[in-house]
């Protein structure tokens, strides 16, 4: 929670924009802050401009080919990683902390490295509102703690909107990377699915909680209507200050870390990374396969 309480205002790295037009792709531990960035950045490459390349070693194969590719067709390579012990990492050209927190970094330099200096100075505000609110001084009207509180003991169902269906993708891995919380994502047309899912099985509705996430829509309110009928409780997750595009993405991804720690608080779980991903990454970064016998802990 320090380390949340800290981040905003912590990029220290290059706000210079690069040549354009600009693409970016994610593998790793970039795919998070690349899904992010989808606001600003329509392209996933480029054959021209500036090329940008999020990653982490344990996917630095495939970050080295997306790299290659995007040269050979005539863009300008720019690679931002992940920094880890005993890797090398002279292909990159700006590096990150590891953690959950490499998201917030890696996004950041991608906004400014694409001309969105606007854009991530307004990222930056919005974050430090969100800490003024859910640090863990606040004991009232902590709306991360509170939430937390509401998804304690319960699965949470993820919703958003297709233009904002990286938002469950994130807090999927929120959720589950800190919080240790296992969520089910609705992605994909929820309609279908959630008219459906609860009929044979009534009792698969309890201890289930929605969460609509960003903005909602005419489609997600139908689907409120039909969940209020099957399940616990839905709660509407909006962009915070009702800010939309990459600013209120990458806040509401903010706030998804701090409902995390604090439901592995809940749980009375560490809401650092667990043994068996610590093993799982190491191996895959080292090259070495992967066994699973290894990974109880």
């Amino acid at each position: 929670m320090t380390e949340l309480l800290n981040l905003p205002g912590s990029y220290q790295g290059p706000t210079r924009a690069l040549a354009g037009p600009y693409g970016v792709l994610g593998v790793g531990a970039g795919a998070l802050p690349a899904a992010l960035l989808e606001a600003l950045i329509e392209r996933r490459l480029t054959r021209e401009g500036t090329q940008l390349v999020l990653e982490s070693p344990d996917a630095a194969p495939l970050a080295r080919d997306y790299a290659g590719l995007s040269e050979v067709s005539g863009a300008a390579v720019v690679r931002a990683g992940v920094q880890t012990p005993g890797v090398s990492t002279r292909d990159l050209d700006f590096l990150v902390p590891a953690g959950v927190t490499a998201t917030y970094h890696l996004a950041q330099f991608a906004a400014y490295a694409s001309g969105h200096a606007e854009e991530a100075q307004e990222a930056e505000r919005l974050l430090s509102r969100l800490a003024e609110k859910c640090a863990p001084h606040i004991e009232d009207d902590n709306p991360a703690r509170e939430l937390a509180w509401t998804l304690w003991s319960r699965t949470p169902l993820l919703l958003a909107a297709p233009e904002d269906a990286a938002l469950v993708q994130v807090w999927q891995h929120l959720l589950a990377r800190v919080g240790k919380t296992l969520s089910i994502a609705v992605a994909l047309e929820p309609l279908y699915v959630l008219s459906g899912a609860f009929e044979s099985q009534h009792e698969k509705g309890d201890s289930k909680v929605a969460l609509i996430l960003g903005d909602e829509t005419p489609e997600l309110t139908l689907a409120r209507e039909i969940l209020e009928t099957r399940i616990d409780e839905v709660v509407a997750v909006p962009f915070p200050e009702g800010v939309q595009g990459y600013g209120g993405a990458l806040a509401l991804w903010y706030f998804g870390a701090w409902v995390a720690a604090y439901l592995a608080e809940r749980y009375g779980v560490s809401g650092e990374d667990s043994p068996a991903l610590r093993e799982v990454l190491k191996a895959l970064t080292s090259g070495e396969a992967v066994d699973g016998g290894g990974l109880e802990a």
